[in-house]
């Protein structure tokens, strides 16, 4: 599947490179997705927060994704591993759909690894963008 290109605020990859950093530190450092992230952070387009568009996954957004094999749908919010809750549908970056979603808008599609194999998942939604909300930290 050819990947679109993603779109990174340069707030977003400040804070992502520092937690890989740390990450390395940590249970974490043998992770093959801190591997993935940081291959996601180097291909992306980075831009301001004020330029990064309304339709894009950043951090803190809430999406509504679509599995495109089973037309089910999915509600996460992407954040630091610090405030993942699954129950809350709160999705850690480090979490493997956490690193797959970063960066896509509307419309995209991108591969989920799964125990059960590769699913295709589509952005149907952003219900929240903290950058389009002004609420960018």
């Amino acid at each position: 599947m050819n990947q679109p290109s993603i779109f990174l605020t340069t707030n977003d990859v400040e804070k992502l490179r520092d937690l890989i950093r740390e990450a390395y530190h940590t249970e974490y450092r043998g992770s093959d997705y801190l591997k993935l992230l940081a291959g996601e952070i180097e291909k992306a387009s980075v831009v301001q927060p004020d330029q990064i568009p309304s339709d894009v996954i950043t951090l803190n957004s809430t999406a509504r994704l679509v599995d495109q094999e089973t037309n089910e749908e999915m509600l996460y919010t992407l954040v630091f591993p610090e405030d993942a809750d699954t129950s809350q549908g709160k999705i850690s970056v480090l979490a493997p759909i956490g690193t797959a979603m970063l960066g896509y808008k509307v419309g995209d599609t991108f591969e989920w690894d799964t125990p059960g194999g590769k699913r295709i998942i589509r952005v149907k939604e952003i219900l929240y963008q903290p950058e389009a909300s002004g609420d960018e930290q």
